[in-house]
């Protein structure tokens, strides 16, 4: 399938594309995770997916702070009924913000995926985009900030 990405959108009502990330979804400052809200869920849609990562973390693959698989394909906020995969630290859990002192400024990616069809299991970022690339039917993005 061709890759579409005029429709699926995903944004945060608590976290503004292009901004920083407010302190209290950092893990230094309550590490409370930030509502999601999808939007143009392309028909064909099986499962949405979610993966919030930081490329410019000083590790290899750089730093997954949260992976859900098994969203309903369809608009509206991202609720509990989902599945949490595990982060770069092995917990199956948001992980805010915490880029090392004097790292600068770091990019937080929040990805949607719409697949064609369902993630079994509870893939790290880097299983899911190596067995699921095909599968995606759209995606799409925002980044904000964070600084220490």
């Amino acid at each position: 399938m061709p890759l579409n990405i005029k429709d699926l959108a995903i944004s945060s009502p608590d976290i503004h594309a292009g901004e920083r990330v407010p302190d209290k979804h950092a893990a230094d400052h309550g590490n409370a995770e930030p509502t999601l809200t999808i939007s143009g869920v392309p028909e064909g849609a099986v499962e949405l997916a979610v993966i919030a990562h930081d490329p410019d973390a000083p590790l290899p693959h750089g730093f997954t702070h949260w992976v859900l698989y098994g969203l309903e394909p369809t608009d509206g906020t991202v609720n509990g009924s989902h599945r949490t995969g595990p982060n770069t630290i092995g917990e199956r859990a948001y992980s805010g913000p915490q880029p090392p002192p004097g790292h600068g400024v770091h990019h937080y990616y929040f990805w949607v995926y719409a697949l064609d069809r369902p993630v079994k299991g509870e893939p790290t970022r880097e299983e899911f985009l190596t067995e699921y690339a095909d599968s995606i039917i759209e995606q799409n993005r925002f980044v904000a900030t964070y600084s220490s």
